[in-house]
This record gives C-alpha cells, sequence and structure tokens, in this order.
C-alpha cells in the first residue's frame, strides 16, 4: 500500500476507470464493511451553486455554539487535506493516510472487483475520520447531483437545497426539472428538506411531497429581510433581527446564511444555537475562492464560477462593487461547461480578456475560449499557455486602478493561488 498521501491520492485516482461513476452500490459495500453507522446529526447540502458557502456558514455558527464539527466539502484548491475538516482544523497527511488504508483494506474485504472512484474512497475516508474524531455534528457537501453521489450513503438529518441551475448535465440530465430531481435525492421520509432556490422545479415539489420529506421552503417557511447593513431572519421557530452581513462578499450570500439558519433552525432540539452563536459564526466565516477580493492595486478577485448561474451571481457582484478604470478577465473553463452562457453573462463587466488553457483532460483550450468570445462580439482577447502566465501578463498590463478577475475554474483559480503563494514564499 502507497505510505504516504500523495502515494495515495495517486493510487486512488486509479482505481476506477472512470473519474465520475454515479451509483451507491459500491460504496454502501464498503461502508458496511467498514462499520460506518453514524448516530450524530448529519447536514447534507446539495445545489448547483451556494453549496460550499452554505457548508463554511454552518460549520462557523456550529463552532461558535461550542460543537465539534466534521465537515466535507470538495473539490479542495490547494491541498486534499481542505476536504475535511476536525473542529476547525484541517486533517493531516497522517490522518487521511490511515484512513485511506482502512478504507482500502475494507474494499479488499468485500471483493477486490468493488472499484471505487476517487470521490468515493474520500468519502468514506472523511466519515471514517469524523467518527473516530468524536465529531458531535456532521456537515457534508454533496459532490455532484445527489440521489447516486457518495455522500448520500449516508442519510441527512436535514438536507439543503441551495440551487438548482443548468450544469454537469450529462450526467444529471439536460433540463432543470431532471437536475432537480437528481438534486432532491438527498431528501429523507419524515425529515426536513431545505429548499433555499426561490423558484425550484416540479420535481423537487413533487419528489418531496412523494416520499413524506418535511418540505421548507424559502419565501414560504423562511426567508430573511435587508435593511441597510442588516438583515433579520425569520423561520420555524421565529424571528432573529439585527444580523450583521455575513463576512463572504456577495448580495447571493443573504440566500446562502438563509438557508443555513432555516437548517439549524429544524435541529434546533439536538443542536442548540443561540442568537450570539449565530453573529459570531457569520462574521468569522471564511471561504476562498468565493469572491475573494484581494486588496492591492490592482485590486484582485478570486471566483470559481463555472457556470451561467454563478456567472450572473459574478456579474452582479462586479457591477455592485463600483466604477474603477478597467477590468481584465484570467479565465479559464473546461470544455464539458456552457462556456459560450457565462461568457455572455460577463461580457459587459469585462474589458479585456486574458484566455487561458487548463492542464487537465478536461480543460478547455485558450483557443476555444477566444472563439466563444468572438462569437459573442468580444475581441480584446490574449490566449495564453495557463492561468498563471495569464496572470502575470495581467498584472504587467494592469494600471493602478484596475481590477484582475481571475475565474472559469476551480483550477483556474488555484493554479494563480498557488503563483502568488510560491512568488510570496
Amino acid at each position: 500500500m502507497p505510505k504516504n498521501l500523495a502515494g495515495w491520492l495517486a493510487y486512488i485516482e486509479q482505481q476506477h476507470p472512470q473519474a465520475i461513476a454515479l451509483g451507491l452500490e459500491r460504496v454502501v459495500r464498503v461502508r458496511d464493511a467498514l462499520g460506518l453507522a453514524p448516530c450524530l446529526p448529519i447536514i447534507t447540502v446539495a445545489g448547483t451553486n451556494g453549496k460550499g458557502s452554505t457548508c463554511a456558514m454552518l460549520e462557523a455558527i456550529l463552532r461558535a455554539a461550542g460543537f465539534r464539527v466534521g465537515l466535507y466539502t470538495s473539490p479542495h484548491l490547494l491541498r486534499y487535506n481542505e476536504r475535511v475538516r476536525i473542529a476547525g482544523r484541517e486533517a493531516d497527511d497522517a490522518e487521511l493516510v490511515s484512513a485511506f488504508t482502512r478504507v482500502e483494506s475494507a474494499r479488499s474485504a468485500v471483493g477486490g472487483d468493488t472499484r471505487l472512484t476517487y470521490f468515493e474512497f474520500g468519502t468514506l475516508a472523511a466519515i471514517d475520520l469524523f467518527l473516530r474524531s468524536a465529531a458531535d455534528v456532521l456537515v457534508l457537501e454533496v459532490g455532484m447531483g445527489g440521489r447516486l453521489d457518495a455522500v448520500n450513503a449516508f442519510d441527512a438529518d436535514c438536507a439543503v437545497l441551495t440551487s438548482i441551475g443548468m450544469d454537469h448535465m450529462d450526467y444529471l440530465g439536460a433540463t432543470r426539472d431532471a437536475i432537480g430531481y437528481e438534486k432532491a435525492g438527498i431528501f429523507r421520509a419524515g425529515t426536513p428538506a431545505v429548499v433555499a432556490d426561490p423558484t425550484p422545479p416540479e420535481s423537487v415539489l413533487a419528489h418531496a411531497q412523494t416520499i413524506g420529506a418535511r418540505l421548507i421552503r424559502i419565501g414560504q417557511d423562511f426567508g430573511y429581510e435587508r435593511e441597510s447593513c442588516l438583515w433579520s431572519f425569520w423561520g420555524p421557530s421565529g424571528r432573529t433581527t439585527g444580523l450583521a452581513l455575513p463576512a463572504l462578499p456577495g448580495a447571493i450570500q443573504l440566500q446562502n446564511a438563509c438557508a443555513a439558519l432555516a437548517a439549524l433552525d429544524t435541529l434546533r432540539d439536538r443542536l442548540p444555537v443561540t442568537p450570539h452563536a449565530l453573529r459570531q459564526g457569520l462574521a468569522a466565516v471564511e471561504l476562498p475562492g468565493r469572491f475573494q477580493m484581494i486588496p492591492g492595486a490592482p485590486q484582485l478577485v478570486l471566483d470559481v464560477a463555472h457556470n451561467p448561474q454563478a456567472a450572473a451571481v459574478l456579474a452582479q457582484n462586479l457591477a455592485d462593487l463600483g466604477l474603477n478604470s478597467g477590468t481584465t478577465a484570467v479565465f479559464g473553463m473546461l470544455r464539458d461547461k456552457d462556456i459560450a452562457g457565462v461568457v455572455s453573462l460577463l461580457a459587459t463587466q469585462i474589458d479585456r480578456w486574458y484566455v487561458c488553457t487548463l492542464a487537465p483532460p478536461r480543460g478547455a483550450r485558450a483557443s476555444d475560449l477566444a472563439q466563444a468570445l468572438r462569437q459573442a462580439g468580444v475581441h480584446a482577447v490574449r490566449e495564453f499557455e495557463n492561468p498563471v502566465k495569464a496572470y502575470a501578463a495581467a498584472c504587467s498590463g494592469a494600471a493602478e486602478n484596475d481590477r484582475i478577475v481571475v475565474f472559469g475554474s476551480f483550477h483556474t483559480v488555484a493554479d494563480v493561488m498557488a503563483f502568488r503563494k510560491h512568488s510570496k514564499a
């Protein structure tokens, strides 16, 4: 077996012939062999966008309330360890190696033909670590969809659906109704199903009714009101007023915060949270790469937005920042994403486009991005072989009052973050 984390990550990446293979049969067999049967509260979060922010707020608030939180998210930006957080700290290499070793032993015990994907392997390892660390509550972010995602092998005590947009259509379906059904697969009979999308497709509502989930909808059963720099939340247990805006920037974060507070409201008997803990958690929450603004001259914005729904939010956030002398985009996407849809939504907010090729097999070439921009009527485009070269060129050509926006993929943002970290070392 591999001896270190890098070796294990290389090993598990090659265990299944497909990078993505949805289905629960494999992961359930190994789960049972490991004896993973959590008896603690589990909050599962699905959605096209907003999952990471909602999970981060849940973790921050629950930790402020004194709970030991196990948080599982994906993908990571710089280190795999980011995916597994125990009581506010990333799992270290030794912990992950031990957990991977246990998962591999269980996988071998149920039969060598049980081949787990990278995500399935990592999900089981995370749950194993959480249970061994005596966590009080688990917050689990769905990787893709919901119904057939490895996270769904563990029953949610509260399921949260943040948004339903058009993404991963090759796997989840070609309509919003089909995608909504897949995401609603995390609902469970008799348990709260928090839906924070203001206009969910009928498939989500129908599935909740069919299985007998306790549907809790934004605008009907919970919601928020903003007043200048403060906001108030109302939900099943009443109203909380005088809340400061979440530390995560962007207007959409109020909707994500509202989803987090509604989930906690449904579990208040098992996870009591005071108004002080709510305020403390919302003030302390951090999440790199989600409209992350880095001060300087020029100003830098990092955003992993990679689908039209997220691009619309990024465009509004940029517009809300106000005037600047010019905005340069460092833009790289995966070729199986809706490149044209993202470009059309951001064309009016960007003055210069520095497009780049992404290294992963699914990465789009800079020339493909440039062609999509030209078809959208954008001609201020330069092509680069990777995000780092595009970013360096953007910095060289930017005026003091300009803005550089790095977006389009986790890979794009991660490459620039790693370069900035290395250059400062």
